[in-house]
């Protein structure tokens, strides 16, 4: 099973009866399974996988982003749930345009596409917590604990993983910030190699107060000082103010009929 893990970056087709996780972790999408085979629903299930892909895939936003969820139930309710990021209060309109009114270059080191300052609020943890308090079934901690128990006892490292970390472009951006120097390499600046078991208490601690605190636990408290001055040391725009005035937002999807198909998709952020 290790050994599958390592490697597990291809796609395996899998049919089933009664349920199916589908995520870019095998790790998180057993989670998802877990929640199912204990009597949680879809909701209850996509919450469980997203806080382990938190773990799992690192260098997607998870926590620290956000993104869009869309719901049918049994019962044919449809809902759809926007938690993406939002730009920070004090940012502008011009702020990444040039002296001529140009957009600034995208290249390594652009302020508007690699800068702390292009970093939006964060949505996922509001978007789950909205979502669980709308359809969930299963309680909030038992969702969170798993990703918990993932980041303190650690995860194997694949190729694709240690490929993530170690681009040049992927180790310009961490060289920039010690402590993601610090967190995605070892004590004496060495690679983690595929197999190696990659711990992340910092993140399980953070997780701990989501579980501990719901959606209160990421917007405020110690997570959100954590976040705040962070911006604040290193030329960042989100505020205390901006976290804990975020919400997610549960909107009525598009619907429409194509080919005796309905497509419900989301609508405009």
């Amino acid at each position: 099973m290790f050994s599958s893990i390592i490697h597990a970056d291809g796609r395996i087709a899998l049919r089933g009866n009664n349920g199916a996780v589908a995520s870019s972790s095998l790790i998180a999408s057993e989670v998802g399974i877990q929640v199912l085979q204990e009597g949680g629903n879809a909701v209850d299930a996509a919450i469980a996988t997203a806080f382990a892909m938190a773990v799992t895939h690192p260098t997607a936003g998870n926590i620290g982003g956000g993104g869009f969820l869309i719901y049918h139930g049994a019962d044919g309710e449809i809902t759809a749930f926007d938690f993406r990021e939002k730009a920070p209060l004090t940012s502008t309109k011009d702020m990444y345009l040039d002296e001529e009114g140009n957009v600034k270059s995208n290249s390594i080191g652009a302020e508007n596409h690699f800068s702390i300052k292009a970093v939006g609020v964060p949505g996922t943890v509001a978007g789950l917590a909205l979502a669980h308090k709308r359809l969930g079934t299963k309680k909030w901690g038992d969702l969170v604990s798993p990703s918990i128990q993932l980041a303190k006892e650690g995860i194997p490292i694949t190729w694709k993983l240690h490929d993530d970390f170690n681009s040049p472009r992927r180790k310009a951006w961490f060289g920039e910030y010690p402590s993601s120097v610090k967190k995605f390499y070892k004590g004496d600046g060495a690679e983690y190699m595929a197999g190696d078991t990659w711990v992340q208490d910092d993140l399980a601690k953070t997780l701990q107060r989501i579980k501990d605190h719901g959606k209160d636990g990421f917007y405020k408290g110690e997570t959100a000082e954590l976040i705040a001055n962070f911006m604040a040391d290193n030329g960042g725009l989100i505020t205390l103010e901006d976290l804990e005035k975020y919400e997610a937002i549960e909107r009525d999807p598009i619907v429409n009929d194509y080919r005796g198909h309905t497509i419900v998709s989301m609508p405009p952020p």
